[in-house]
């Protein structure tokens, strides 16, 4: 993988009133592949050091992004402006299926880079487990 842009992430999951926020900078790859552009990251877990996730965003499209993470915590989520989807989540007690519906997709993507937010829902068996929000920026990395 070329690591050569720097990727910034934000995430802000609100349960029952309560917010919490990750940030991530990172370096990743971005790219753009059959009309879709994709970014790829590494994350590193700060308790356990040893353990690796490799996350793919891929934005196929102004409404639709799907976000597919390998490694111990596994999850597959697809984020579509307007729909609802079920999605995969691995977890230490097990798979679970959780619903997604995805509010707002705001894309500034460009050939270079740019920055996209994504607003979103999980609900469990239809009732609403958390309100989360994400912003990606992607910069070229300066030599």
């Amino acid at each position: 993988m070329q690591e050569n842009y720097i990727i910034s992430v934000v995430g802000i999951q609100e349960i029952d009133g309560e917010k919490d926020k990750i940030e991530v900078i990172t370096t990743g790859e971005y790219i753009e592949k059959n009309g879709h552009r994709y970014i790829k990251y590494k994350e590193y877990d700060n308790d356990n050091p040893g353990v690796v996730t490799d996350t793919l965003v891929k934005i196929e499209s102004d409404s639709k992004v799907t976000i597919i993470r390998y490694g111990e915590h596994q999850s597959r989520l697809i984020l579509e402006k307007g729909v609802r989807h079920q999605c995969h989540y691995h977890t230490p007690m097990g798979d679970l299926m959780m619903g997604v519906y995805t509010s707002r997709v705001d894309n500034k993507l460009s050939r270079n880079g740019g920055e996209i937010t994504v607003k979103y829902q999980l609900d469990f068996f239809a009732d609403l487990v958390s309100d989360n929000e994400f912003h990606i920026t992607v910069k070229e990395k300066e030599e």
